[in-house]
């Protein structure tokens, strides 16, 4: 099970902030694909990756990135310094 956490753009969109899944994708890509499978919100969502971040276990990588042994994955639009 993983802890998926939505941020701004995305939790607009997919209409939540968190949840919990189960899954078998062996990367950050294949979570992806897999909750863009499951109905149009989450298609929408994540239908622009470039314009996306994520954090597996609070740690900024690429959607390349291994889930194993992961526990949480955040999703956010790309932060702005001010």
């Amino acid at each position: 099970m993983i802890d998926l956490l939505y941020f701004a753009s995305v939790r607009e969109r997919i209409g939540k902030a968190t949840e919990t899944v189960e899954t078998n994708a062996e990367t950050v890509s294949d979570l992806v694909k897999e909750l863009s499978e499951r109905e149009p919100r989450y298609a929408l969502a994540f239908s622009d990756l470039s314009s996306l971040r994520v954090a597996v276990d609070q740690e900024l990588l690429d959607f390349d990135a291994s889930l194993e042994g992961a526990r949480e994955v955040a999703f956010f639009p790309p932060m702005t310094g001010g």
